[in-house]
């Protein structure tokens, strides 16, 4: 209780006893001193976050007990869905038309109400609250990825969108050549959701860990223009700091495209991502 709130309830009780205004005039003398922010202390525990980003940490957030079944059903659901679609069309599909499929096809289900409701309470969260502090990029659930302003980047099953991100990934190609390649490019809010969530289930439902390494659903750039690059036959490890040691990186460094999102040592709550393209 601040201490606002205590002069606010104190006052109705004095009020009500019919002690005389001299009493509150010494009450509201009284100063209480506030705890001073130890700041090195916090970052220290926030770089420590930061540099074992994929382990949990005291003070992380966890999907409560009681709503575990619903987000493991719901995991489970979209999963489901991804594959029912097709891995390059789920990068593209819009909530509404996610939905719409999960209705009709019985071989990934009708998402009943509590999984809905569900989706929209962690699309509507702020996910400040569990530790990721970036921008919020798309405002609405049922914003969706205008199809004619997109193009498939061949061999790659991902888009990108028309204009400056795909003029961007272009020079790119013609500049650094065939070593650099497209490993994801946009990503709707069907998509965004599936990826956040897989990792927060694979690691106990923990929200906090997941956002060190993924934006949350609607906080996502990917939604709005930037892209991630790798280099040939890396694999997975193109999501990883490695990345940073490759020709490819050296040679976007030094053609001036690492402008990065999440940048080493950022305060936003998320990992560095040396392969993240910046370009809204």
């Amino acid at each position: 209780m601040n201490r606002r709130e205590f002069l606010k309830i104190m006052t109705a009780g004095i009020a009500g006893l019919g002690l005389v205004p001299d009493v509150m005039a010494q009450m509201q003398r009284i100063r209480i001193t506030p705890r001073v922010p130890d700041f090195d202390n916090d970052i220290k525990d926030y770089l420590i976050k930061m540099k074992s980003f994929n382990e949990p940490h005291e003070g992380d957030i966890y999907i409560s007990r009681d709503e575990y079944p619903v987000f493991e059903s719901t995991v489970m659901r979209l999963n489901r869905l991804e594959e029912f679609a097709g891995h390059g069309n789920f990068y593209i599909l819009s909530f509404d038309e996610g939905i719409k499929i999960a209705d009709t096809y019985s071989e990934v289900g009708a998402f009943p109400p509590k999984e809905l409701e569900f989706l929209e309470k962690l699309f509507y969260a702020e996910a400040v609250d569990y530790g990721f502090f970036g921008q919020k990029t798309i405002q609405k659930i049922t914003d969706q990825v205008n199809k004619r302003e997109v193009t498939r980047i061949a061999e790659s099953g991902n888009y990108v969108f028309k204009g400056e991100p795909f003029h961007t990934y272009e020079k790119i190609k013609k500049q650094v050549g065939d070593n650099v390649i497209l490993t994801s490019g946009i990503r709707g809010v069907m998509k965004q959701f599936l990826l956040f969530l897989n990792k927060a289930y694979s690691n106990n439902g923990n929200l906090s860990l997941a956002s060190r390494s993924l934006a949350p659903p609607g906080y996502s750039f990917h939604g709005n223009g930037d892209f991630d690059v790798g280099e040939n036959d890396l694999g997975s490890d193109n999501f990883t700091e490695r990345f940073a040691t490759t020709e490819v990186y050296h040679r976007l460094s030094e053609l001036g495209y690492l402008k990065l999102r999440y940048p080493a040592g950022n305060l936003l709550g998320v990992r560095f991502e040396p392969w993240h393209i910046k370009v809204v």
